[in-house]
């Protein structure tokens, strides 16, 4: 064994355990691309217009719809990053569950129900009811398209690190070729099956994900007698930073920088939700306001108990794992949940761990293909309905032509996020989220609110704070430490950091804000009170939405 294997022997089990049942591994991986390859088709056949594959027919429940938005919003972040920022930070990486989950608050009061009275089947449809239609959806479909590249990388992150795990792939060649795969079949999700292949998987998908998680956190409560307070002592005794681990701080609270980053953070999470491309899109998929609402709840109380999940994941990780085995796998603690679940199986070598290890690990990789053919899908069809049809071909394409641009569109998307995937894979996944979330309150929130609840906003006002807030927020990303000048950065040998916190939305989110209110008092343009009546009266009561 060489001296790193020794210094880091889990993780060396671990690679082992995995390649003994490796047979077992890929039979689960490949179950569920099967069966989610089956749905899709399946799905594929019934999709004969534009509203089956921008809304799935807006035929779905608003169980179905809330079970299908969890799938959404339950990501690669959620299982793999959350669980790693907890084991190797404590209570400033449970930070991420309280605000991922308090998020769904500012959707649900004021987002759901208006958005989905409102629009047709993307965020341009609402902005472009009262303004100039060409330059807002633009905007619209610049914004939404750069926010679910974000979003991708977190998920092609987490695909490249969780399957190197299992399939012992240590070349960045083999790494690489696995995000090239996950952008494949994400693909392939989208241009066969819609929304309507989409939203199944999601179901399918989150039903397994909740199984999973279920299943790991009885087994590590059962390990520590269901006595909480033993789990968190050893957690906190076993990441050798004692009771400071328990305690707010260790990442957030060793420099006013930090400190600052860590409001930046609470702020992106909390507002961000609202303005994810993938999610709004979701309330376009039920019949009516009360069954978009109706799904958001059920979204709440399944996010809810999934989040409650993700602290014991973490401390049980941090409580049974050595902070050196994490990092050892992954420097950002991404691996910390399959580690956890080999650990707890029995250990490697055991048969009992190298399942478990599959088990979760398969539910961890289909959750990553569910969200990425959401956001995709997103993604193009904000390309396909705003700017294609209303911008370039002004109103004149027909359900077919903007079909086919959506499915190109897809193409274009997925090969663009395999090449960033590529880089981005060895950054926490929840980090990379809590960007998508910055960018999103930044550039889409405060347009959306604006558009529905003040009636002197106007085309300028949206333009401003769409791309004002848009090119804030991924400007300071850029020269942020997430890119350069650390170790764990995306260039780690580069150093432009200029702007010293890791997320934006304390700048961006603010200035977009202010960038609408000022575009809006400062443009000649008169606002059309009554199309804004028309809008208040359908955003509402649902008197004529679609």
């Amino acid at each position: 064994m060489s001296a790193a294997h020794a210094a880091y022997p889990t993780v060396q089990l671990a690679a082992e355990g995995a390649s003994e049942h490796r047979p077992l591994i890929i039979t689960l991986f490949a179950c569920f691309v099967v069966a989610t390859l089956f749905i899709t088709v399946w799905a594929g056949r019934q999709t004969k217009d534009a509203s089956d594959f921008y809304a799935g027919g807006r035929q779905f429940t608003g169980f179905q719809n809330g079970l299908a938005v969890s799938g959404d919003y339950m990501s690669a972040a959620s299982f793999l990053g959350i669980a790693g920022a907890i084991a190797l930070f404590g209570y400033d990486g449970f930070l991420y569950s309280i605000g991922f989950l308090v998020a769904w608050l500012v959707a649900l009061l004021l987002v759901a129900e208006p958005l989905r009275n409102s629009g047709r089947y993307t965020m341009g449809d609402v902005l472009a009811y009262r303004m100039r239609q060409r330059p807002v959806r633009t905007a619209a479909g610049t914004s939404t398209i750069v926010v679910s590249i974000f979003y991708l990388l977190a998920q092609m992150a987490g695909a490249g690190v969780l399957v190197s795990l299992l399939l012992g792939i240590t070349s960045d060649g083999g790494k690489i070729a696995i995000v090239a795969l996950v952008g494949l079949l994400m693909i392939v999700y989208v241009t066969i099956g819609g929304m309507k292949g989409t939203t199944w998987v999601q179901m399918v998908k989150a039903v397994l994900l909740i199984a999973g998680t279920v299943l790991i956190t009885f087994l590590i409560l059962l390990k520590f007698h269901f006595n909480i307070s033993e789990l968190l002592g050893s957690a906190a005794e076993n990441s050798g930073k004692g009771k400071a681990f328990l305690e707010p701080g260790l990442k957030y609270g060793a420099t006013s920088t930090s400190k600052l980053d860590f409001i930046s953070l609470g702020i992106a999470l909390v507002l961000g939700t609202a303005g994810l491309p993938h999610i709004l899109i979701r309330f376009y998929t039920v019949p009516s306001a009360k069954a978009a609402r109706k799904s958001v709840n059920w979204a709440i109380g399944i996010i809810g108990a999934f989040y409650l999940m993700t602290i014991v994941l973490g401390f049980g990780a941090a409580a049974i794992l050595k902070p050196g085995d994490i990092i050892a796998s992954n420097k950002a603690g991404n691996t910390a949940a399959p580690l956890a679940a080999l650990e707890i199986g029995g250990g490697s070598g055991s048969t009992g761990g190298a399942i478990l290890l599959a088990v979760i690990s398969a539910v961890a990789f289909a959750t990553i293909l569910a969200v990425v053919a959401g956001l995709t899908l997103a993604s193009s069809s904000s390309f396909a309905h705003d700017i294609y049809a209303n911008v370039i071909r002004k109103g004149r394409a027909t359900e077919k032509e903007e079909i086919r641009a959506a499915k190109w569109a897809t193409v274009a998307i997925g090969i663009v996020s395999i090449g960033l995937g590529a880089l981005a894979r060895d950054l926490n996944v929840a980090g990379l989220v809590a960007l998508a979330f910055a960018v999103a309150a930044s550039a889409n929130l405060p347009t959306i609110l604006y558009s529905l609840f003040w009636k002197r906003f106007t085309t300028q006002g949206a333009l401003w704070s769409i791309y004002g807030g848009l090119a804030s927020s991924v400007l300071l990303v850029l020269f942020s430490p997430v890119v350069s000048s650390k170790p764990t950065s995306m260039f780690p040998g580069a150093d432009f950091a200029w702007f010293p916190l890791e997320n934006p939305g304390l700048i961006s989110i603010p200035l977009g804000f202010l960038l609408g209110w000022l575009g809006s008092l400062l443009s000649k343009e008169e606002p059309d009170k009554g199309k804004y009546a028309e809008l208040e009266v359908k955003s509402l009561t649902g008197v004529g939405a679609h």
